[in-house]
């Protein structure tokens, strides 16, 4: 961490958060209740079917070394009882505004999404670290602050010693598994044990920030910035890049959870991770769900596009950077564009009511909490504005749901949290604690989910560093009150209470002594509250030394890329690929008969057919298992 970071105050909002509790309801301390088939308390009966030499012994399920003891498969440290699973379903530029459960008036389709957050703790002002995909990914698999671990843009990496939420729960037992879009570059798993997908976008500098250049020059911009064209290009599609991944990431998801019910027991739990690049521009999507929408009116940005040379500096940054400066798009133009943006929630929408399914089927709903979230959101429109990278609400706001009604009452939290803290509040999920001494941003929700309201935190800070700034440009949101600040722009206030669809620069309005805009008593309120907001930031944040920083940074990247894309160059890949050996798949010679029985089908069934009960033994021969 960079000494100008180090010496940063601790505040009080975002230290750790200890006193963890337990959270299961199983009894006997081996994860079983009596009575369901199992006997001994190792989850296996004499005369299983299990052999030395094929990975079990004794009929405990592990053998010595591999972490597990006592033949109950607890690992070492967890409490003697069954550990929950944890499916954390994320969607890409999910904008909260436009969600049902957020927007009574929202005319966006998501029954799935809809019928979950009534079994949730819904959190009504959760927020990203940072309004860009990459380093809001990584503050958010991390606990930490972007400028802490290095995630200036989406091309920076974070080291491999830091610690994730994976790391966490494998340390104490999990299987953690990531399906789906992350961003990672080089390190591609960061501490999942095992990853099932590649990654859509590329894992290199190739997308490093260059704050070098001219904005107002177009020849110097980055070709693989956003642009007009998913605007422009609206409109449903047979298929797309999008569409492709998604569908993989679905599968291997899916198979996954259908291969973990099938697994014999004593089992690890899982920490599954189904990450989506849906609704993420381009604004395309197949005709199943663009159809959805046919006799929808939909509707405009509540905000029209604000002239150009009103926008506040920020703002003209993204119009630029985006080629959206100089473009006047049509209302038929904005809504096409919204309406495959729908499409697209929709059908993120019908992916968790897929993966919902499965766990029923599976049997495995009444033993995972749900966790649904985003990286950032989108601005649609608003204001003129498209895709991410401000702190708009549109922007910033991300949904949260934490589901699990058996031991967490469904209520909403209208407290201000974020997806940075994610990570201790898995942490306290499975009974344990964090590491003294690691650093720490993120603040454990279970006094939310506990109903402990009151003595949760209302404090959201963001630091973006990415392409659209020529220097950081840092949130602080605290109550109803949002404060951003960047030394090229200055500071902006807003309340959003009083302006929701943030039409009202207070420090703007401040900065006028003569102005009769603002009550008396009000200005004087709105007055403490910037300077004690900036008093704040002046503490938090170095900001010369973090501009050095990134632009060291940026320069390093867009170096080593140079030399790796130099001509004649053989260049450097470092994305995942995920391999898969067919040699170990469906039915081979080598496999043991026990495994293809229990692979066969699921449920397993008796000799006429019949469902056994969970977790019975299987005791005859499962038709298809190895004969032609």
């Amino acid at each position: 961490m960079p000494a100008a970071l180090n010496s940063q105050p601790a505040s009080p909002e975002l230290t750790p958060a200890n006193g963890f509790t337990n959270g299961n309801d199983h009894t006997n301390g081996n994860g079983y209740i009596n009575g369901n088939g199992y006997t001994n308390g190792n989850g296996y009966t004499n005369g299983n079917g299990y052999t030395n030499g094929n990975g079990y012994t004794n009929g405990n399920g592990y053998t010595n070394g591999n972490g597990y003891t006592n033949g109950n498969g607890i690992a070492p440290g967890q409490d003697k009882e069954k550990q929950l699973n944890i499916l954390y379903i994320m969607a890409d530029q999910l904008a909260a505004p436009v969600m049902k459960i957020y927007n009574p008036e929202s005319i966006v389709e998501t029954p799935n999404i809809d019928a979950l957050a009534a079994k949730s703790v819904q959190f009504d002002s959760a927020y990203c670290p940072s309004p860009l995909c990459g380093p809001s990914r990584m503050s958010m698999i991390t606990g930490q602050l972007p400028m802490k671990i290095g995630a200036y843009d989406n091309a920076a990496q974070i080291l491999s010693d830091i610690p994730t939420y994976a790391h966490y729960l494998r340390r104490d037992g999990y299987h953690t598994v990531l399906a789906g879009k992350m961003h990672f570059v080089m390190d591609q798993k960061h501490g999942y044990e095992k990853r099932l997908t590649t990654d859509i976008y590329p894992g290199d500098f190739g997308w490093a920030a260059n704050w070098d250049a001219d904005i107002e020059r177009p020849e110097q911009r980055l070709e693989w910035y956003h642009n007009a064209s998913s605007i422009e290009q609206a409109g449903p599609c047979v298929r797309s890049n999008q569409l492709d991944y998604d569908e993989e990431v679905m599968y291997k998801s899916t198979q996954f959870l259908h291969d973990y019910a099938r697994s014999g027991e004593p089992r690890r739990p899982f920490c599954l991770t189904v990450s989506l690049t849906h609704p993420h521009d381009p604004y395309t999507i197949e005709d199943e769900y663009w159809d959805k929408y046919k006799e929808v009116e939909i509707d405009l940005p509540k905000v029209p596009r604000i002239p150009n040379e009103e926008q506040d500096p920020h703002s003209k940054r993204l119009l630029k950077v985006c080629d959206l400066w100089d473009k006047n798009f049509t209302d038929d133009q904005i809504k096409r564009a919204r309406r495959a943006y729908y499409g697209a929630v929709s059908y993120v929408d019908d992916c968790v009511g897929k993966l919902l399914k499965v766990l029923e089927k599976c049997k495995l709903a009444d033993d995972t909490i749900i966790v649904f979230s985003g990286d950032h959101g989108d601005m649609l429109g608003e204001r003129g504005l498209w895709y991410k990278m401000s702190y708009f609400e549109s922007s910033v706001r991300v949904p949260l749901l934490i589901s699990y009604p058996k031991k967490y009452t469904p209520h909403r939290v209208t407290q201000n949290v974020s997806t940075l803290d994610i990570l201790p509040t898995m942490v306290d999920l499975i009974g344990k604690k964090l590491v003294p001494g690691l650093p720490m941003d993120g603040k454990s929700l279970l006094p939310f989910l506990e109903g402990r309201d009151a003595e949760g935190h209302d404090t959201v800070i963001a630091e973006y560093t990415g392409e659209g700034t020529v220097s950081p440009i840092m949130m602080i949101k605290r109550g109803n009150w949002k404060f951003i600040i960047c030394p090229a722009d200055g500071v902006q206030l807003f309340d959003l209470g009083r302006d929701p669809l943030e039409l009202e620069d207070l420090a703007k309005v401040l900065a006028e002594p003569k102005s009769e805009m603002l009550d008396p008593e009000y200005r004087e309120t709105a007055e403490i509250i910037l300077r004690g907001f900036e008093a704040e930031a002046k503490v938090r944040w170095d900001f010369e030394s973090i501009t050095e920083q990134v632009l060291l940074s940026q320069r390093k990247r867009r170096f080593v890329w140079s030399a790796f894309t130099a001509k004649n160059s053989e260049g450097e890949k470092w994305d995942f690929n995920p391999l898969e050996d067919g040699r170990e798949k469906y039915i081979r010679s080598h496999m043991p008969l026990d495994e293809l029985e229990r692979m066969a089908r699921f449920p397993p069934v008796d000799a006429n057919g019949n469902e056994l009960p969970k977790g019975a033994p299987i005791k005859v021969h499962q038709a298809g298992s190895h004969e032609e």
